[in-house]
């Protein structure tokens, strides 16, 4: 996998992944343009929305349909250092289950991958890059 960010001036960055595109910014009290979402709002995002796969998924599964189903994610911001903690993930399905299902669905939310990822840190590797300019 591979995502690649380009700084597009002042607080913005434009964010490219096989052939799709977004862009990131900060909200106008921060120095920004607000014509896009923050880092952090990027990262729930992401966890929100593969938590949604996830759970899709299952109840395609089980002939129950997905339809309506909405992922909320919350978290609060943490430090020293700077991080974000205490995350919720709340998946609203619009239909009456039994329990049984219930607990598949919410077995299944937490096989999502970056729900994993986050529950068991990666390793992470910096590098710093000079390239030349011609």
């Amino acid at each position: 996998m591979e995502v690649q960010v380009k700084y597009r001036g002042n607080v913005q960055f434009e964010i490219t992944a096989r052939g799709h595109s977004l862009q990131s910014d900060q909200p106008v009290a921060m120095g920004g343009h607000d014509q896009g979402m923050t880092p952090p709002e990027l990262f729930l995002a992401s966890l929100g929305s593969c938590a949604g796969y996830y759970a899709a998924a299952y109840l395609r599964k089980k002939g129950l349909d997905a339809q309506g189903t909405v992922i909320r994610v919350t978290a609060e911001k943490a430090g020293p250092p700077a991080r974000l903690d205490r995350f919720i993930i709340e998946v609203s399905v619009p239909a009456e289950l039994s329990e049984t299902t219930l607990a598949g669905l919410d077995d299944s939310v937490h096989r999502c991958l970056i729900h994993n990822t986050l529950i068991s840190p990666p390793s992470i590797e910096i590098r710093v890059l000079q390239t030349a300019v011609i």
